[in-house]
């Protein structure tokens, strides 16, 4: 049962330098030596036996005092650094007042063994890792500089420190920092022994310093040696029959670049990272070597070791626990299943916990027990927790305590399933993408760009393709000509006129998305039979209504992504609104200038479609054509946008009422109270909220609409022109 020494202050503990047979630490299986009065009763060995069942083996817990002893030379009036040394005590005070350690007197202590040994965490002593046992992974030099911390002046240790605070290092040290990374070292050792060798069926080490930052020749990030990849390694070496393969989770919110660098060519280690990773910018960043791998999800291991390494590189902090739960679902458990560990080791630092201000997410600790208790169904079970970060003292206290109590058997607490944001999904489908050659679980919706073949086409570009095909055939439209820097397929065909443009006096100008493609693809294959995919175009019944009212129509297609000879990746993210912008702003800019403004056309419409409806703000704030425009008309699923300008004042108020914006019925509009404000004072123009979701349910439902509310905006003699009966209500 764990205990620890916590100071003369909690000296009611029950002190225990040896375990029970079924939890020591020690291969002797002595039995526990308590001096009480009444002699013990002797344990059979059926019950010995019993004892030994899986279901009755308890957890474990590593703890000792002296890890507290690493602590910052340089002392001043500020707060102690953020590797606190209190983190591994407030730990465990929180294991004492949940009950999950054993704080009673000797005299109970033989009955709770005997009719109830799971009741309590089980106590695994720490001891000081040896030197041999660090050179598993580490250099012989490193280790003798981190013994020399011992023998340095505190005027020295004060100096070495704000030197190593700065940059990347991020490190501080002090007289005792040896002597206590030996313990951090050694409590992980034996937290996994004991969980391999079946004395415990699992165990939490609440050890520091931290490890994972660590790399073989240097100390880095807080962390001296580097513990879990040492606790790994000994296992391997010393229980090869049982303990072969290994993996290791990193839930840290800063990637464990140490473990990743040690196992990346170790086909039988698999190392997973969840972490913020900011294009780099977050800590530990990317390394001063080029050559050296950081924490990106195209990094994925090297020769013998490639697929054993599976970053998941969070956009930016903020995530919470839709996106870890979505993570652990898509990625870790698919992997790690197919993987099949023999142990799992847990680097769980809990600085991605809802709280820890330097981490910056919001994991709760429901969802640190869901994940651990969705990890405790691999390996038979072996798992050990080992601390890495956290550094709010009560976010890391809970998210440990969620964690201890799912190991000793308690369901996880009932939860919500949070939306995810969708740049962590689009991460989510790169890391699969990434990792699909090497894993079968990742295959499915997975296509091998490189083995298609430099005669492919993109799916989009074969639909404009066959669009001007049957606009041609029906309404003789061809591609106008617009003046490139630079030539790519995604721009040909990408405007289409029809005859005559530029004697007509009505035009309808289409500044649209792509046509929504439906398919369900082979679950086996993953290929996509033609009968089974459908475009759905929403834009060409409104174009045969146009060209039947005897509208000029200039069609405007605005791909998501501009297609590129040298593109070999297969998901291919829709281009951020900033590039969208400036593709539609030269093409609509460019369509003005050198077309619409010069032809003699008398009612000129805009008709905007999905997130190209960016494009009649464009046009409108670029150029000064409102008093030559009689409406515009938007669908829109995506942002909301103003369309004003200060340097023309009347242009709000102009939009307002010169505009119907039709938006999809689960627009965030509609139920954030700021934007309904907004909506409600005509911000964004003329909203209509439509009963529909999707763009081309949409414009099917609202065209009837549309037509009559452009109708009715036409002057009575052009209003006659029109070839269909149909009602004008005053716009």
């Amino acid at each position: 049962m764990a205990s620890s020494s916590l100071g003369a202050n909690e000296a009611e503990d029950h002190a225990m330098t040896d375990a029970p047979p079924n939890g020591v630490g020690h291969d002797d299986g002595d039995e526990t030596d308590i001096d009480v009065d009444s002699e013990p009763p002797r344990r059979t060995d059926d019950d010995m036996a019993l004892a030994r069942r899986k279901s009755l083996l308890p957890t474990g817990c590593c703890y000792d005092d002296r890890m507290k002893f690493h602590a910052n030379a340089d002392f001043g009036p500020k707060p102690h650094h953020p590797e606190d040394p209190r983190r591994i005590e407030e730990i465990m005070k929180m294991f004492k007042k949940a009950g999950l350690v054993y704080t009673g007197t000797d005299s109970d202590l033989l009955d709770i063994l005997r009719d109830t040994p799971t009741k309590y965490m089980w106590r695994i002593p720490a001891r000081q890792a040896t030197k041999q046992e660090i050179c598993t992974v580490h250099t012989p030099g490193h280790y003798d500089w981190v013994e020399n911390l011992s023998r340095m002046s505190t005027k020295d240790l004060r100096a070495l420190s704000m030197t190593l605070d700065q940059g990347r290092a991020s490190l501080y040290v002090g007289s005792m920092s040896y002597e206590a990374a030996l313990l951090s070292a050694g409590g992980c050792i034996e937290t996994c022994k004991n969980v391999v060798a079946g004395k415990v069926k699992n165990a939490f080490a609440v050890i520091r310093p931290p490890g994972h930052h660590a790399e073989y020749d240097s100390a880095m990030g807080f962390c001296l040696f580097n513990n879990v990849p040492i606790g790994a390694r000994v296992c391997q070496n010393e229980y090869p029959d049982v303990c072969r393969k290994v993996l290791v989770l990193d839930w840290d919110v800063h990637h464990g670049n140490g473990v990743q660098n040690m196992f990346y060519d170790d086909p039988n280690v698999l190392y997973i990272s969840l972490h913020v990773y900011e294009d780099g910018r977050f800590y530990p960043g990317k390394p001063d070597n080029p050559m050296i791998p950081d924490g990106d999800l195209d990094k994925v291991g090297d020769g013998p070791g490639k697929g054993k390494n599976v970053n998941i590189p969070w956009p930016s902090q903020g995530m919470g626990d839709g996106e870890y739960l979505a993570a652990f679902q898509k990625i870790v458990m698919p992997i790690a299943q197919e993987f099949n560990p023999d142990l799992v080791i847990i680097s769980a630092g809990f600085d991605a916990a809802q709280g820890d201000e330097l981490g910056g997410c919001f994991v709760t600790p429901p969802c640190y027990a869901h994940m651990t208790h969705m990890l405790m169904s691999l390996a038979g079970g072996k798992v050990a927790v080992c601390l890495e970060g956290g550094y709010n003292l009560e976010a890391i206290s809970n998210s440990a305590l969620a964690v201890a109590r799912t190991l000793m058997g308690e369901p996880p607490p009932q939860m919500d399933m949070p939306p995810i944001s969708k740049d962590a999904a689009r991460v989510l489908a790169r890391v699969q993408a990434a990792q699909a050659p090497y894993w079968e679980c990742m295959r499915p919706g997975i296509i091998d760009i490189q083995r298609v073949g430099n005669d492919a086409s993109r799916f989009h570009d074969v639909i404009r393709g066959y669009q001007r095909q049957v606009l041609s055939e029906k309404h003789g439209m061809i591609p106008l000509f617009i003046q490139r820097e630079a030539l790519f397929k995604s721009y040909e065909n990408q405007v289409l006129v029809t005859p005559d443009i530029q004697s007509k006096q009505k035009i309808l100008f289409f500044i649209h998305d792509p046509p929504e493609v439906l398919a369900a693809p082979d679950p086996i294959d993953n290929t996509v039979d033609p009968h089974n995919g459908h475009v759905l175009d929403g834009v060409a019944p409104y174009i045969d209504w146009a060209v039947k009212n005897n509208f000029g129509v200039v069609d405007a297609n605005i791909p998501q992504y501009i297609t590129h000879p040298e593109d070999l990746d297969a998901f291919i993210p829709r281009a951020t609104e900033r590039s969208l912008q400036q593709q539609i702003q030269e093409l609509v800019c460019y369509i003005w200038d050198n077309y619409l403004q010069l032809y003699d056309v008398e009612e000129l419409f805009l008709l905007g479609v999905g997130n190209a409806y960016l494009g009649v703000k464009v046009l409108l704030t670029s150029r000064d054509c409102k008093n030559r425009i009689s409406g515009v008309v938007n669908f829109v699923t995506g942002n909301l946008r103003p369309v004003k300008s200060e340097t023309d004042p009347d242009l709000s108020t102009w939009y307002k009422r010169n505009s119907l914006v039709f938006v999809a019925a689960n627009h965030a509009c509609w139920s954030d109270e700021a934007l309904a404000k907004k909506v409600l004072k005509r911000r964004f123009g003329g909203v209509m909220k439509s009963t529909q979701t999707s763009l081309y349910q949409m414009m099917e439902a609202h065209a009837d609409e549309v037509h009559q509310w452009i109708v009715g905006r036409l002057m009575p003699d052009r209003s006659d022109n029109t070839t269909e009966e149909e009602g004008a209500p005053d716009g």
